[in-house]
């Protein structure tokens, strides 16, 4: 006759790891990919401090995004012209290859699409601006709090 207590499988006190490393594994990929994705975005030199207007430069350089989508380009003294996208990438490259520390400031109608004026700066960045500054209008009286 047979001993119950001899034939009771004694449980394995071991961990197994493998399926862990597989975890880990898939995450490590995921997080790779993630990470390149988070970290994108415009870089622009923002004033040191926001109660005073930054100092502009003689070279100063202004590009406008009107409400209806036109783009508008002003160097120093001239007159704002109209100007075509695939346009405005090359004047810029020309611009910012002629004077690399040039000031760049973009001016976007309240009624335009915060991804156009993200668009426009991407833009600028890509030819080289380093410089880059948003126009506000000073009369503009800060939202209240409810």
């Amino acid at each position: 006759m047979l001993n119950p207590i001899r034939n009771r499988r004694h449980a394995i006190a071991e961990i197994n790891v493998v399926p862990y490393i597989d975890v880990m594994l898939v995450l490590l990929v995921v997080f790779m990919v993630a990470a390149p994705l988070l970290t994108q975005g415009v870089k622009i030199d923002l004033p040191k401090e926001s109660a005073n207007p930054i100092k502009t430069q003689e070279d100063l350089t202004i590009v406008t995004v009107k409400a209806d989508g036109s783009y508008w380009l002003r160097r120093g003294s001239q007159k704002a012209q109209p100007i075509a996208w695939p346009a405005l990438q090359s004047q810029m490259s020309e611009l910012m290859r002629a004077s690399p520390t040039m000031q760049v400031l973009v001016e976007g109608d309240q009624q335009v699409a915060y991804r156009e004026v993200i668009h426009l700066m991407s833009l600028l960045q890509k030819t080289g601006v380093e410089h880059l500054g948003l126009v506000t209008d000073p009369q503009v009286t800060p939202l209240s709090t409810q």
